[in-house]
């Protein structure tokens, strides 16, 4: 199967739904999130975004409007490049804060490199692990080479940041890399030696200090932010005809001896700074900063700021090579994956156990937003427990004086190895009963506390009137019940319409192939009507007459919704054939469309048929794909 959903609409369902172009003022991504700066925010756009398939949520935070997706957000985030003019995209709006401007800055910036610090970090870890076992294999030449390729990322941090940071700050990409690799450079590492022994060194009589820049991140973010000013301004002042000459060399004469003169040192002192006081607070009372971490990063998570703390954890391993922060931040990243699962193992609809187990594997690789939006925050007190499972599991660790020892671009339960340590090994030690005892306090609140399971869907609007879905989920929610007897026997569902079956889990809408709105098959018409699959009564319609609505005799609540975000056509090439209330029997026609203008137009016409409350009964497919004739029988419900 390919990509699960279309990138493109939803790229452009979000632009349109924020104000379009001329309402964009920049956009960014981090792990999980689309980070779009807008002028003003337009009426009803954050309800409506949330209801667009793929989105998990949307945050107002930090200045930015940000659309909480997933995994897949870097193929939303390519998608509106694609589509949006960047070079056109002009300042507006309300003047952001200053912290507003960090947060914002480090998630540009970061979010880009950030599996690729990941994949370096653990392949340390694998190597840590390695060695553990088998001192000797540190000696070997294959250590050696795997050893340096895990470093080169951090070695070489400044060049990463020189790229991400030139597209946000929308400065030349090469002369900023000019610049941050010359802070690199071996000669520099050599001079900076000398300064460090005692030996002064000037330029132009101005001292320069001991600072290195490898794996730093403030000087080379610093440096690309005053290289984008002084660009514009030399290519403003410039004759065109020697710009593309000129500017490279202006740019790089000034900034990197501004850097090493100024910007290098003060930037490195100030995240130097912060660290050392993080560290003070650690030393001074170790359970309290473990507990402050543990229990409440997520909640940090949850705005969307964590970023922030990046230049911190860099400078502790620059400064000490380990660091703590994100060995407590590790308890809190499990705490909320256990909760989910707990939400998962303790639930009782099937729809969202699945949707519950989905977000805690999403954790194990150290990513919570899913488990976060999707499930424990939805439900309030399992986002509590897993807080508080990660503080007690964070304090526990603190106990042992467990550290990271290589840097975690996403802290989890897969880099626990990276607390290992020949020469503290109860760090390891630490950090794995911290672990255990989150997930079994964590288990344990949630199993005890509990929690209100979500409604199913098709039980959200009993007794209200129908309406026009503005989504899948909507339209599922206009079944309304009626007193029709129910029974324990079983019912055979003919096919609606003649097509191809495929399994539900393919069917590039979430909400239909993550089993959000009940179980069932899904089928691409070939015919223009879609008639009754049974004896039933007409339980819904809608206005824009793509889906309808039935309640079996036996109590069963089905849906049938033709095409994927055909609600978006208005009821333009559909018809409804029967009104609610009405008594229909198998083969009645439904609903009429001409197939061809809804392709044409555009849409997937894959029909989802669902039993919406699916839970209640055991179901039986007679087909999972291929051909199916108009009523063939193609499920039972008992």
């Amino acid at each position: 199967m390919g990509k699960i959903r279309d990138y493109s609409r939803l790229a452009s369902d979000i632009l349109q739904e924020t104000g379009g172009e001329t309402n964009l003022i920049g956009f960014s991504r981090c792990a999980t999130r689309l980070r779009l700066v807008l002028k003003e925010v337009p009426a009803g756009a954050v309800e409506n975004i949330k209801q667009l398939p793929g989105v998990i949520t949307v945050v107002l935070s930090g200045g930015q409007f940000q659309v909480v997706i997933g995994t897949h957000v870097a193929d939303v985030y390519d998608a509106l490049a694609a589509i949006v003019d960047t070079d056109k995209l002009q300042s507006g709006g309300e003047k952001r804060r200053f912290f507003d401007t960090v947060i914002a800055t480090m998630s540009a910036v970061f979010a880009p490199i950030i599996y690729v610090l990941a994949a370096a970090g653990i392949l340390q870890g694998i190597l840590i692990t390695v060695t553990w076992f088998l001192p000797s294999f540190q000696q070997t030449g294959a250590f050696s080479v795997l050893n340096f390729i895990s470093w080169t990322p951090f070695a070489f941090l400044p060049v990463f940041i020189a790229v991400t940071a030139a597209k946000f700050f929308k400065c030349n990409m090469f002369i900023a890399l000019f610049c941050c690799c010359a802070l690199i450079n071996p000669d520099w590492a050599v001079i900076a030696a000398q300064i460090a022994k005692g030996n002064a060194v000037t330029f132009f009589s101005l001292p320069l200090a001991e600072t290195v820049y490898t794996s730093s991140v403030l000087p080379p973010l610093f440096l690309v932010l005053g290289l984008s000013y002084l660009e514009r301004f030399v290519e403003r002042v410039l004759p065109q005809v020697i710009a593309p000459l000129f500017t490279p060399l202006i740019c790089v004469v000034i900034m990197v001896p501004l850097t090493l003169v100024l910007i290098g040192p003060l930037t490195s002192g100030l995240a130097n700074g912060i660290a050392m006081g993080y560290n003070w607070l650690f030393e001074t009372a170790p359970a309290l900063a473990a507990a402050v971490i543990g229990g409440v990063w997520q909640v940090i998570v949850i705005f969307g700021v964590h970023w922030g703390i990046t230049p911190v954890v860099m400078a502790n391993f620059d400064l000490h090579g380990r660091d703590s922060f994100q060995a407590f931040q590790t308890m809190a990243v499990v705490g909320q994956m256990t909760a989910a699962f707990a939400c998962a193992l303790k639930a009782k609809q099937r729809g969202f156990k699945t949707v519950a187990y989905s977000a805690g594997l999403t954790g194990v690789f150290g990513i919570t937003e899913p488990a976060i939006y999707g499930v424990t925050l939805k439900l309030k007190k399992p986002f509590i427990c897993g807080c508080i499972g990660g503080a007690v599991g964070a304090i526990v660790t603190s106990l042992f004086g467990s550290y990271y020892y290589a840097y975690a671009g996403l802290p989890g339960l897969l880099t626990i190895v990276n607390a290992i340590s020949p020469e503290n090994p109860l760090s390891f030690i630490g950090e794995v009963t911290g672990v255990l005892v989150t997930l079994v306090v964590t288990f344990i609140l949630v199993f005890v506390v509990g929690f209100k399971e979500p409604e199913a869907k098709s039980d959200e609007s009993r007794g209200a009137a129908p309406a026009a879905p503005a989504s899948p989920a909507s339209a599922a929610r206009t079944v309304t019940a009626s007193p029709v007897a129910t029974s324990a026997s079983t019912l055979t569902l003919m096919s609606p319409v003649a097509g191809n079956a495929l399994p539900l889990a393919e069917v590039s809408d979430e909400t239909f192939s993550g089993g959000l709105l009940g179980d069932g098959i899904a089928i691409i018409p070939e015919e223009d009507v879609i008639v009754s699959p049974c004896d039933a009564e007409v339980a819904s319609t809608v206005d824009s007459h793509h889906a309808v609505g039935l309640l079996c005799a036996n109590g069963a609540e089905l849906l049938i919704h033709v095409g994927l975000d055909t609600v978006k056509l208005g009821g333009k090439h559909f018809s409804t054939l029967v009104k609610i209330g009405d008594r229909v029997s198998a083969g009645t026609p439904l609903i009429k469309f001409q197939r061809s203008d809804v392709i044409a137009s555009g849409y997937d016409i894959t029909t989802p048929f669902l039993v919406i409350n699916s839970e209640d009964y055991q179901m039986t497919k007679y087909i999972h794909n291929g051909p199916v004739a108009s009523g063939a029988p193609v499920m039972a419900v008992s």
